[in-house]
Order: structure tokens, then C-alpha cells, then sequence
């Protein structure tokens, strides 16, 4: 029985499992507080102590993708299921949601996979520790496991026309500064190559053009026919942005996706901002859960 295993049914989990879900068999998710995620057979997720039933359903499970971030002690995920996971029998490929935070700052300049990985933040060290430990994991199983560093998530309900209208989205003056995004639903594409593949190896999965924030918000607010947000200078927006939304600005790099394209064969449906938002606006940008409706 082919058995998907979600650890942490977060965003992008279940994004993929609406779309590509049917061909498992079974599906599994985790959280820490389960809710109804139809056909996803939901368990709650205690790494201090894992469940029976968690660690039967890594036991069963043939693909396994972790898409819960780690914490200040590592990845909790690791840390509790490493050895269950390690002596999974029916096993054939791990995927790893990670970040293009890993890279830290490259002042611009456009940069592959083989780019030194030096994290300008704390958030960006922890996820690269966690990619370490999981290809270790995937070594000593002799399962691939590929890792996809994400570029900025938008789609339903994640983007800057709910941003806008909450009053959320903010253009920052810092010339020369951009962005890598991605849509969720080019993200369930990446996943599923790597399942089909089974590949093994490190994959940066983001659009073709990284662009200034404050270029989207533009697009979004003429579309939305709504003024947009006036420019805060970057010493103001360091009295309005969370840390983590200042964290973004903390340094600049252009990404390239040749990987994603040429050995994970995905071909992006959203290559720029401007399809994705385009798309959003045309068939509906607030939030809903793909897997309940």
C-alpha cells in the first residue's frame, strides 16, 4: 500500500495532498492540534512524547514529507522519530520542505545550489542544521531525500491582496532590494517530482524573477483599485515590522531554479509574480482550506 505521511499538514502539505493525493493509497497528517482535512487521516503530534499511532504510521508509510519547521532545540520531528524513521520498513523517499533563507546575503548577485550556504539569521541556521540532519537520516536508511528550499509562499489566503486589506502589506524603500516568490501550487508540482523521481539532492524551487515587494503591492492594489500604502523609509519600518518581516531585508540575493526545471522536469505555472497575482485576483485570494473546501 503506497502510504503518504505528511509531518506537519501545514500550507504547502496540504496544498499538495488536495492536488496530487490521489494517487496514495493512504494519507496520513500530523499537528498538534488536528482538524478535519478530509480524506487526510489526522493524528496529533507531541515530540515529547510521540503517539502508538504516530510511530505506526511511519512504520507504514512509503513517502514521507516534513514540512514543520524547526525550533531553538532543532527539528522537533528529528528528534523524536529519528530512530523509528530510521528502521522504517516500506520507506522509498523522504521530501523536505526548506528555505531560501539558508543562503544569507549575497548583495544581490544571482546564486545556484552550489552557493556556500551562510544564513544571515538565527531562522536560517536552524533550517540549514535541519537539512543536515535529514540527508544524514536519508543516508543512514539509504532512502533519497530531497531537499526544496522555497522561495517566498503566496497563494489562497497567503498573499498581498489579504495583506492589503487587512492593512498588513508595507513598501519599504531599499533600492535594489528583491524577493524570490513562489506560488503554493508550483510548490505541490516541485513535491510531487521529487516523489515520482525519487530524487535525492537539493532543489531550489522559486519563480523566475525576483522583484521588489513594493512592486507587487502595486500590482495588487491597482488591481484591488485601492491606493497603495505609502513607502515607509527602512528606520521607519523598523517601528512597524515584525522582526521576522524585517528579517527579509537583512540581506539581497537572486536565485536561480535551473535544478528545479532540468532534473525535477517541473514547469512553473505562475513563472513571475505577475501570473500568480494575476490568477489570484481572477479566481479568488482569501483563505480556504483545499482539502475541506
Amino acid at each position: 500500500m503506497s502510504t503518504l505521511l505528511c509531518l506537519g499538514l501545514g500550507y504547502c502539505a496540504r496544498y499538495y495532498a488536495a492536488e496530487f493525493g490521489a494517487r496514495f493509497e493512504r494519507i496520513v497528517g500530523t499537528s498538534r492540534t488536528p482538524k478535519p482535512a478530509g480524506r487526510v487521516a489526522m493524528l496529533a503530534f507531541d515530540a515529547a512524547a510521540p503517539s502508538d499511532e504516530v510511530r505506526a504510521a511511519v512504520a507504514d508509510a512509503t513517502h514521507v514529507l516534513i514540512s514543520a519547521g524547526p525550533g531553538e532545540a532543532g527539528d522537533p520531528i528529528i528528534a523524536a522519530l529519528a530512530d523509528n524513521i530510521a528502521a522504517s520498513p516500506n520507506l522509498q523517499v523522504i521530501v523536505y520542505l526548506s528555505s531560501l533563507g539558508v543562503y544569507g546575503d549575497y548583495a544581490g548577485a544571482w546564486i545556484d545550489e552550489a552557493a556556500a550556504t551562510i544564513p544571515a539569521h538565527a531562522r536560517g541556521g536552524a533550517r540549514l542544521r535541519a537539512e543536515q540532519a535529514w540527508q544524514a537520516l536519508g543516508a543512514k536508511r539509504g532512502v533519497p531525500v530531497a531537499v526544496l528550499r522555497l522561495a517566498g509562499i503566496y497563494g489562497p489566503g497567503q498573499n498581498v491582496f489579504t495583506r492589503l486589506i487587512s492593512g498588513r502589506a508595507h513598501r519599504v524603500a531599499k533600492p535594489g532590494h528583491v524577493f524570490n516568490r513562489i506560488h503554493v501550487a508550483d510548490i505541490a508540482q516541485a513535491i510531487e517530482a521529487a516523489f515520482a523521481r525519487r530524487i535525492d539532492g537539493i532543489f531550489n524551487v522559486t519563480d523566475d524573477e525576483p522583484a521588489p515587494y513594493s512592486d507587487q503591492v502595486l500590482m495588487a492594489a491597482q488591481l484591488l483599485g485601492i491606493e497603495p500604502p505609502k513607502e515607509l523609509s527602512l528606520a521607519q519600518a523598523q517601528e512597524v515590522l515584525t522582526p521576522m518581516a524585517l528579517s527579509f531585508y537583512a540581506g539581497c540575493v537572486r536565485v536561480r531554479n535551473d535544478k528545479l526545471k532540468t532534473e525535477l522536469g517541473v514547469r512553473l505555472r505562475y513563472p513571475t509574480y505577475r501570473e500568480g497575482l494575476r490568477a489570484l485576483f481572477a479566481s479568488g485570494y482569501d483563505a480556504r482550506d483545499p482539502l475541506t473546501g
